[in-house]
């Protein structure tokens, strides 16, 4: 079967599924605190969630990762994360992964790892436990600290997200360093994006460049560059003085479109060829017209085939430009 390849000879090998909007916590660059979430009718099933995915994976993709909102909060995901399994057991998918707040990693990190899971990125912006219940205005700072623990427990290779956010865990930088450095924890630091709306906050005063947090991090540490990638938009650094390792995703100070080979999925069945274009084809309508995949793999191509270059993301002259409608909790992280 031909591989997935959009118009500029970049191959698809890497879905992000959302499978829900909604989420336990209300993090102030994410959401706003009141959010109207989809009706649940809107929503893909488990089983056209199952489908779905199985046809991205029998087009050459090799790497799923679960998004949301919070993919732990959806009834029932066991039973797609053990569906997912067998293309694992096969050997066509050489990845099942997935993004959480860690909220509910207490309660499913063993039957993650026992569907076939190895690896979980956790997002986590502050070690503060005060902090960290304004940033995400609903979440509590020690069960994701539980969860994280039950994660490493069940033999799940963890790696911590971090937005970086002006004024608020600049304060923090080597500490969460360090921190993930003595849990032998990945740590990946990430450029706030300008997508959806979240309220009274102020996107160019959360913005902290990572080049600037890399500048600070170099003064402090030996930074080494290193070739290495989890088949995401992070470039990576070796700390000499840790081992440990650490990414930056920088949507804004250094666009990484050249070598994309994602495209996400919603919850809804619309696949976003780019996080940061409004471009959108719909794949629900394809799945649930005909029970021949034949209809719902052309769809797919020929969404791949929109696929754009890259996206425009810019906080310069202290404006917000390519700024998206959508809430990143409705695309996927």
């Amino acid at each position: 079967m031909e591989p997935l390849v959009d118009p500029f000879a970049r191959a698809i090998r890497y879905l992000r599924v959302s499978v829900t909007d909604r989420c336990d916590f209300r993090c102030v660059y994410c959401m706003s605190e009141n959010m109207t979430f989809l009706p649940k009718k809107d929503l893909l099933t488990l089983e056209e969630l199952d489908r779905l995915s199985s046809a991205f994976v029998r087009l050459g993709v090799e790497k799923l990762r679960i998004t949301g909102g919070e993919p732990l909060v959806r009834r029932n995901i066991l039973t797609y994360f053990n569906a997912m399994g067998r293309h694992l057991d096969s050997g066509a998918l050489k990845e099942l992964t997935l993004t959480t707040n860690g909220s509910q990693l207490a309660r499913f990190a063993a039957d993650l790892y026992a569907a076939g899971v190895r690896r979980v990125n956790v997002s986590l912006d502050t070690l503060d436990e005060d902090k960290f219940a304004r940033v995400t205005r609903w979440g509590r700072l020690p069960q994701v600290l539980k969860g994280i623990d039950a994660a490493q427990a069940a033999g799940l290779r963890v790696k911590i997200n971090t937005v970086a956010l002006k004024g608020f865990n600049e304060d923090e930088l080597f500490a969460l360093v360090e921190w993930c450095a003595g849990r032998d924890m990945d740590l990946t630091f990430i450029e706030v994006m300008p997508m959806g709306d979240i309220g009274n906050e102020d996107r160019i005063g959360q913005y902290w460049s990572l080049k600037d947090l890399r500048a600070q991090l170099a003064a402090h540490y030996v930074l080494t560059d290193t070739p290495e990638s989890s088949g995401g938009p992070a470039r990576y650094v070796r700390v000499e003085e840790t081992g440990a390792r650490i990414g930056f995703i920088t949507p804004l100070t250094h666009n990484f479109c050249e070598s994309c080979n994602r495209v996400r999925v919603t919850c809804t069945g619309e696949i976003y060829t780019c996080l940061g274009q409004e471009g959108h084809s719909d794949l629900r309508g394809p799945l649930r017209s005909s029970e021949d995949d034949a209809v719902l793999e052309d769809a797919i191509r020929a969404a791949i085939a929109l696929k754009p270059k890259g996206h425009d993301f810019d906080y310069s002259r202290q404006d917000v430009s390519g700024r998206v409608s959508r809430h990143m909790s409705h695309t996927g992280g």
